[in-house]
């Protein structure tokens, strides 16, 4: 009797050894890092963000008036940055701003290795904590916004739960004028946006500042931090879901439940609207009711409106807003004239050949970007361009669909 009662002591200590073993194998996935192009909510917030790369020329000018303001706003450094400048780092913590992540000397991400991707994030990680004490997670920012599946999966192991995009580019590392900037953030305003500038010393950026902020109080706006912003995130759907087919895009699958392609990436926080994959669970945003669309709206141009703005504002194509207004030219719009908005019964599938776009004068790949509701860094790939500021007269680029 004792004998058997040694054995099932022995049985049952190998069977929990045998348990830790395999729990111990068995390798834990982390969750990858959710992109963040903008927050669902009707409620009127607006995050100012800015990307440090390398002089952070104007800081200390940004940080007085946001100060003088009252506003609080996120910080994304580079670890080249925070150790040429630890000092004004320390500057941005210890006035209460947010920080996060944004690789170490700005490489694209989606041309690097794993293990570099990680070295970039460790490594500005180490180098801020030093300064400041504080650490960048779980906020990364990829540098030119390049990013893949691989690139989220890799972050959102490393701790970074949220990739930060931007709702609105001011562009303002270009030298665009304080008043570019801030009428490119007025006509683009919505609620929960998240606005892009750089805290370099080439830009007008805190020329623009006051300008922007006094414009938007008076909308009503209410300035947060990212995270601040993420508190706003509505879950408001129709709870209705698609699985994605062989052939299916994101262009039939919004065409098919009266929503746009926008709406169908915010809502599932796609980072790259043009990658999906058969068996993939997609949540359907809006109300699920039965009254249908209306066929068209009617917009009515404003000082500063451009076609690319107005096409973001109502989940179009500048294409589609072109072809319903018979525009011959898509740079050329006149204040106070009324555009035809189209709706999906109006909106046909996109273009299967290639566009082509032979450079002018005075082209820049943002510019022809802009005009076909693409980015620089897509037309760039599409055509195999290893620097995005050269470009010449009289080359033909091909426009991704």
């Amino acid at each position: 009797m004792i004998k058997k009662i040694q054995l099932v002591k022995v049985i049952a200590a190998l069977v929990a050894s045998l348990l830790v073993m395999f729990s111990l194998a068995v390798p834990v996935f982390a969750a990858p890092s959710q992109a963040v192009y903008r927050v669902n909510t009707t409620t009127k917030v607006v995050s100012f963000t800015f990307d440090d790369g390398s002089d952070g020329g104007h800081i200390n000018e940004i940080l007085a008036i946001l100060v003088k303001n009252n506003i609080k706003a996120t910080f994304f450094l580079t670890g080249a940055a925070t150790q040429q400048h630890p000092h004004l780092i320390r500057n941005i913590v210890n006035q209460g701003h947010e920080i996060g992540n944004h690789s170490f000397n700005h490489p694209d991400f989606t041309k690097i290795s794993t293990t570099q991707v990680k070295d970039q994030l460790n490594r500005t990680e180490t180098m801020v904590k030093n300064a400041t004490g504080k650490t960048t997670k779980p906020l990364f920012r990829p540098p030119f916004g390049a990013s893949s599946t691989t690139v989220l999966n890799t972050v959102g192991e490393m701790g970074y739960t949220k990739t930060i995009m931007w709702t609105i580019d001011t562009v303002d590392w270009r030298g665009d004028s304080a008043a570019t900037m801030t009428n490119k953030v007025i006509n683009n305003i919505v609620p929960g946006a998240i606005v892009l500038m750089h805290a370099g010393q080439d830009t007008f950026t805190p020329e623009a500042l006051p300008g922007m902020i006094s414009k938007l109080k008076a909308l009503g706006y209410k300035f947060v931090t990212v995270s601040q912003l993420l508190t706003y995130q509505s879950s408001s759907t129709s709870g209705r879901t698609h699985i994605v087919k062989a052939g299916e895009t994101l262009y039939s699958i919004a065409l098919r439940y009266g929503v746009t392609v926008q709406q169908l990436a915010t809502t599932n926080r796609l980072a790259n609207p043009n990658l999906i994959r058969v068996g993939q669970v997609l949540t359907i945003p809006g109300s699920g009711g039965t009254t249908p669309p209306p066929t068209s709206l009617r917009h009515t141009v404003r000082a500063g409106d451009t076609l690319y703005a107005i096409a973001l504002r109502y989940g179009v194509t500048v294409q589609q807003i072109v072809a319903a207004n018979k525009i011959t030219n898509p740079s050329l719009i006149r204040v106070g004239q009324i555009l035809t908005i189209p709706t999906r019964s109006q909106t046909t599938p996109p273009p299967t050949t290639p566009v082509k776009y032979t450079v002018k004068a005075g082209d820049t790949l943002y510019r022809i970007a802009q005009r076909y509701n693409t980015t620089a860094l897509e037309i760039a790939k599409a055509n195999n361009m290893a620097n995005l500021n050269l470009i010449r007269i009289g080359q033909v680029l091909t426009i991704p669909n």
